[in-house]
């Protein structure tokens, strides 16, 4: 039977992390992964470049219904610990809006990186391995005993990193939620999170109409508002806007889309109107928003003065579209859902945890980090800063 110090169930961003955290302190390593590869969202992330985090990492960039949790984790391995890993083995890097860094090559290179950290302090990697029982013992320094369909191991410490339920395709599961059950821990209702809207009202023939356009939007529900770009597809609603409000979401609510943030709009249409009284609605508005989405909007706001020109239209009815236009309201009939939200919400509840080692407050030895647990972040690099946060604070005591 082996044993090792540590095992690291998944080797994912946080799993990786820990490892090579754990070997660099004279640790003996082992990381398990039930799929072919390790690093799957790693590589498809930040489309193949990986968005590996970003400058202005601050706590209130996370959901949990322990919002404090987080705060150490990130206090003691920041955004700029990680950029000087990257920059060590000289991985070239970009900043895009608000503060997202990438590779400028692939998202392979972060990858390899934490390979090349792994290997350098021993960590083994083994993909293929399927667990199917985990049982807590006494043993001297064996604290697990973990059965695979390849022989059994035991390890002092166990740390569980096998991310959330999102993107299935990859490998994702939920099968660290019912380690966490196991144990005795509670595990918080999960939802699909940094998500695409779906519509089964009026707007889902608009979005597919319209599917491929983008606009600079604010998008609000009463507990957040961000102005980001809003897409519309074949299926609802997406684009950088949209996800990150879906956060803050709750089935069966509403959110508010202002098609023209910053701008006084009902003073610009009664100045159009005063200077083209003869022009159209869609014409004037033509200029400012794309004239396909003007068709649409004419079509679900103001049909009754499609061919009335602006002089016969009241200020106060221009007044009142104003309005709509810069809080448009829709009610999505739900998301995409795990297929392919970016994240996971809810999990782990980490008020059963150790936030300095992600240790269980109910099970010495077992430590949880990175998605599995109830910590959410932004999209925009957030979540993997989470991932070399958490998986650092575990690694420096497992």
């Amino acid at each position: 039977m082996t044993h090792v110090d540590v095992l690291v169930i998944g080797g994912g961003a946080s799993g990786l992390m820990c490892a090579m955290t754990a070997g660099q302190r004279g640790r003996r390593v082992l990381v398990l992964d039930s799929s072919n590869k390790i690093g799957k969202k790693i590589l498809m992330s930040g489309g193949g470049r990986c968005n590996f985090t970003n400058l202005y990492v601050e706590p209130g960039n996370f959901l949990s219904a322990n919002p404090h949790f987080c705060i150490s984790a990130l206090d003691r391995y920041t955004q700029w610990d990680f950029i000087a890993l990257v920059d060590k083995h000289r991985i070239p890097w970009h900043e895009r809006l608000h503060g997202q860094l990438f590779c400028n090559d692939s998202a392979k290179d972060i990858l390899a990186m934490l390979v090349a950290e792994c290997e350098q302090v021993g960590v083994g990697i083994r993909t293929h391995v399927e667990i199917t029982g985990i049982t807590a013992i006494d043993n001297g320094e064996a604290r697990f005993r973990v059965q695979t369909a390849k022989g059994d191991l035991t390890a002092h410490s166990l740390v569980v990193a096998t991310g959330g339920l999102s993107i299935p395709t990859l490998g994702a599961s939920g099968f660290g939620y019912d380690i966490a059950r196991q144990f005795g821990h509670s595990v918080l209702p999960t939802r699909a999170g940094l998500v695409p809207f779906t519509f089964s009202d009026a707007m889902k023939g608009v979005t597919e109409r319209l599917s491929g356009l983008a606009l600079p939007s604010t998008v609000s529900v009463p507990a957040a508002t961000f102005s980001e770009a809003l897409l519309f597809t074949h299926r609802g609603l997406s684009g950088p806007a949209v996800l990150q409000l879906s956060n803050y979401w709750q089935l069966g609510e509403t959110f508010s889309v202002d098609l023209l943030p910053g701008e006084n709009l009902a003073d610009w249409l009664k100045a159009q109107k005063r200077a083209h009284p003869k022009a159209l609605l869609r014409t004037v508005l033509g200029e400012r928003l794309a004239k396909a989405l003007v068709l649409e909007l004419q079509a679900l706001l103001w049909p009754a003065r499609a061919e009335t020109a602006m002089t016969d239209i009241p200020d106060a009815e221009l007044l009142a579209l104003a309005g709509e236009l810069q809080a448009w309201t829709l009610k999505p009939s739900g998301t995409e859902g795990y297929r392919t939200a970016e994240v996971t919400l809810g999990g782990v509840d980490t008020r059963e945890l150790s936030s300095r080692t992600m240790e269980s407050r109910l099970q010495p030895g077992l430590h949880f980090i990175g998605e599995v647990m109830d910590v959410t972040g932004w999209l925009g690099g957030f979540n993997f800063q989470w991932a070399w946060s958490s998986g650092h604070a575990a690694g420096q005591f497992v």
